[in-house]
């Protein structure tokens, strides 16, 4: 026992330190390590099951909603990316460059792609003539590099996997069609499978994507108060269309420029299951995302007919969900803290007396509940069981994030709710940068959104008392 308590307590308090609380959970549930390079990471193979996970869901997604996947080269010329100046001005402190290929130095700088705007850009130019051609639906699985100075794993990394679609079309409606579409994707995605309940709007003119026309984001509260953008959709207007010539003849026999969108998630979504879901035993996974649903533990595995009957109930749920069976020799206490670490839903015990009773026991990660289930319902009970705390899972961090959400009509107000028990302040705004600056500067909070379902929390701006245009939701952020 000794052992089983020094592995749970290897796991910092999230109340002592938050930041300590998720680099350990990363690190012992073995969902990544450190690589040579500072500010990248390995992926481990629970850690790229669970990205695998996310990606095999939002692909079909994307591909009920049209779209196909491309595949674009990872460095873009120099000359390519300078074509639109909003866009390279965004990116510029953040882009690797490659000088020399072999012992040759270039003719021209290769960046590293952080993004591929222009590199699709430069594709549809050439593919898009005619109407006929529009509108295309493309999508992007890869890893782009972005020299971060302070990195997390998963929040922030030098080098990330993430997903980019980028379309193309006639008309500015369709592209704003386009662009709420595929934010609603998103935030249907992460409440439904991830559990994770998120704040549906539209950036401010500061903090929308470099390039974009506007940018629709959707925001989730962290278990320490902090905002995490959990996925972004942006409309580009024509503006890249001018910038590198994508023109169609349409229909009047006019030669007109397309309209554009791109939209991202990224691994950073792992890190969001870990800060909404988490909690001081380590990973707790909800049941859509979890590389293993049910881990079989069979008790007393050594008498006669225990691990038989355990592989024959892994056999059986095989067909139900994603299970596991631990026939290791390690005490069962151990293996019951090793499952917990790495956020196993549901954990199935069977010895001798479980048998004899035809039952088997299953106990809940999320509060350690216990349940005594029949061996002869057991596919219709695991299956209900996974459902309830998935729903569990997404009332729970709802309930959090309404208990952590607040208004303030002054800059004191709001500076207070903001030390004393950080998360999302609905406050008005005049629309004014200086004052979004000045909330900032003040308290280093930030805009996460204008969120499309508005409230009128007063008549004046929270910062310079003027009159308001906006209810917004404000916080520190990662």
């Amino acid at each position: 026992m000794a052992k089983e308590k020094k592995f749970v307590e290897a796991i910092t308090s999230m109340d002592e330190d938050f930041a300590k609380w998720y680099t350990d959970i990363v690190k012992k549930a073995d969902l990544v390590e450190y690589a040579s390079v500072k500010g990248c990471m390995i992926v481990r193979p629970y850690g790229y099951a669970i990205w695998e996970l996310i990606q095999k869901e939002l692909d079909r997604r994307f591909k009920e909603t049209g779209h196909e996947n491309v595949y674009m080269p990872m460095f873009i010329p120099e000359s390519l990316l300078q074509k639109e100046k909003d866009h390279v001005e965004g990116f510029a402190p953040e882009v690797a460059w490659v000088t020399h290929g072999g012992s040759e130095q270039l003719a021209e700088r290769l960046c590293v792609r952080p993004t591929s705007e222009t590199l699709f850009c430069d594709h549809y130019k050439d593919i898009v003539q005619s109407y006929r051609d529009l509108p295309k639906l493309y999508n992007q699985w890869c890893s782009v590099v972005r020299w971060e100075k302070t990195t997390r794993p998963f929040l922030r990394s030098v080098e990330f996997l993430w997903q980019e679609g980028h379309t193309v079309h006639a008309t500015a409606e369709e592209a704003q069609e386009e662009t709420i579409r595929m934010l609603n994707v998103y935030a249907s995605f992460c409440e439904e499978f991830l559990a994770i309940p998120v704040i549906k709007g539209q950036k401010t003119e500061k903090e929308k994507f470099a390039g974009a026309r506007a940018t629709y984001t959707i925001e989730s509260l962290m278990h320490d108060g902090k905002a995490l953008q959990t996925g972004t959709s942006h409309n580009f207007g024509d503006g890249f269309a001018k910038a590198f010539g994508i023109q169609y003849l349409d229909r009047d026999n006019k030669l007109k420029y397309a309209h554009q969108t791109s939209w991202g998630m990224s691994t950073r979504l792992i890190g969001a299951i870990i800060m909404v879901h988490g909690d001081d035993s380590g990973l707790v996974l909800p049941p859509k995302v979890a590389p293993v649903q049910v881990i079989i533990v069979p008790v007393q595995q050594n008498v006669e007919g225990v691990l038989e009957k355990a592989y024959e109930l892994k056999e059986r749920l095989s067909k139900v969900c994603r299970v596991k069976i631990d026939d290791s020799d390690k005490m069962p206490g151990w293996k019951f803290a090793e499952y917990e670490m790495r956020g196993v839903p549901l954990r199935l015990e069977i010895g001798p007396k479980d048998i004899e009773k035809n039952q088997v026991v299953l106990v809940k990660r999320m509060n350690r509940e216990k349940l005594f289930v029949s061996i002869d319902e057991l596919e219709t009970k695991v299956t209900e069981v996974l459902d309830d705390i998935q729903s569990a899972l997404y009332n729970k961090a709802l309930n959090l994030r309404n208990s952590r959400t607040f208004t303030a009509t002054t800059l004191e107000e709001m500076e207070k709710i903001l030390n004393d028990t950080p998360g999302f302040i609905k406050a008005m705004w005049c629309g004014d940068v200086e004052c979004e600056k000045a909330v900032k500067d003040r308290m280093a909070a930030t805009a996460r959104c204008i969120p499309f379902e508005q409230e009128k929390i007063s008549d004046k701006c929270v910062c310079c008392g003027k009159e308001a245009k906006h209810m917004v939701y404000w916080g520190r952020a990662y």
